[in-house]
Parts: C-alpha cells; structure tokens; sequence
C-alpha cells in the first residue's frame, strides 16, 4: 500500500498519516490516539520501567497525533481527535511500583495534552476528547502476571488491583464497549464536545 515505506516505523507512520488523508481505513476527520503497555512487577530497574512506560503511553501518544493532526486541519472539515487515557488518568492509586506511578503520570499527562489540544484547535472545528476505561478484556489484563495480581487480590492481599474497584457489579469491560464509546464521541451527535474526560469506568471513579 505504501512502497515508499521501507522500515517497520516508516509503514505505521504512512499507515497513521493515510489513514488521516482517507487513503486508509480511517475517516478523515477521525483518529483514536491509543497507546498502553504497564508492569506492576516490583522487579527491573525502576528508571528504565518509569522512562519505558512515559515514552509509550504519553510521547507515543503525542507523536501519534504530531503525524496526523496535520493532514486533519489541511483537510479543513473539522475533526475529532480521541485520546485513550485511563481510569488512572482520573484517580491515582497508592503504589510503589515504578510502573504503577509511570502508568498514572501519563495517563494524566494525557489529559493535559487533550486540553491544550481542545483549546488550540476548537476554532477550527477540531475537537479533541480522552476516554478513561477501567479495566478492559484485552492483552493488558488478560496474561500471567495480572492472573496472579488478581489471585491475590481476591484472596484479601493488598497490591494495586486490590484498589481498584468499579462501584456497578462489573468486573471487566469488553473492547466493543470501548468502540461503542468511541463511535459515539466521533460522531456527529457529539459534535458539540470538546475537552471533556469521559469515564467509561462502571464507577470507578466515583468509589
């Protein structure tokens, strides 16, 4: 699809930036800025987790939206940019993990980017949202190591999921759930919101 692309980060990059022209699968106007890796495993080098964790989930998002947002204002229809952020990105949880004080920081570092990013471009009918899930049915929380988390956690031990508790008796969200949020928030029944954080948390938040 794209010849001239020629290493791994070369093809994302004209994947993202055609996606934003209409060339690929993506609206023109629209973009979801998802990006999210975490470890709460008390081993590694602390530096090295907090700096990999910030590098991808807050520049990685940010350089996401550096590589599209052009192509959406050159288009001048407006647009709609979403921001994945966390329901971390709303309450912190006390930890002394590295990754869980990484994870936390940019997901509220998102909200911050999302509200520069309102401000700048809502005159030129851009606007620009974060989503903040609680925990989702993916890769993130479905492998070994948060299986073991969440053993001990229902065995009454104290770790970070142990804090996290949604208020509705929902225990995980399922990515459609996600999608059907996003659709919503990209469309144009939600053209007049800008800058909002919207929970998509069963409650979370409000425990």
């Amino acid at each position: 699809m794209y010849p001239e692309a020629t290493t791994v980060t070369e093809k994302k990059v004209a994947f993202i930036t055609g996606a934003a022209r209409g060339q690929g699968r993506a609206h023109a106007v629209k973009l979801l800025a998802n990006a999210g890796i975490i470890r709460l495993s008390p081993d590694g080098d602390r530096d090295e987790v907090w700096t990999d964790i910030i590098d991808v989930n807050l520049t990685g998002v940010w350089r996401t939206i550096e590589v599209v947002l052009p192509a959406i204002r050159a288009g001048g229809r407006g647009g709609s940019v979403v921001i994945t952020s966390s329901s971390a990105g709303l309450k912190g949880m006390a930890s002394d993990k590295a990754g869980a004080q990484a994870y936390t920081a940019a997901k509220r570092g998102l909200v911050g980017l999302m509200q520069v990013l309102a401000n700048q471009y809502a005159s030129e009918m851009i606007r620009v949202n974060t989503i903040h899930p609680t925990g989702v049915a993916t890769g993130m929380s479905q492998n070994p190591a948060m299986a073991a988390l969440m053993a001990q956690a229902a065995a009454g031990g104290q770790n970070t999921i142990s804090q996290m508790r949604n208020a509705l008796p929902i225990d995980i969200l399922q990515p459609e759930n996600i999608a059907d949020a996003v659709a919503w928030l990209v469309s144009d029944e939600a053209a007049y919101i800008t800058g909002v954080q919207l929970p998509l948390d069963a409650g979370f938040a409000v425990r």
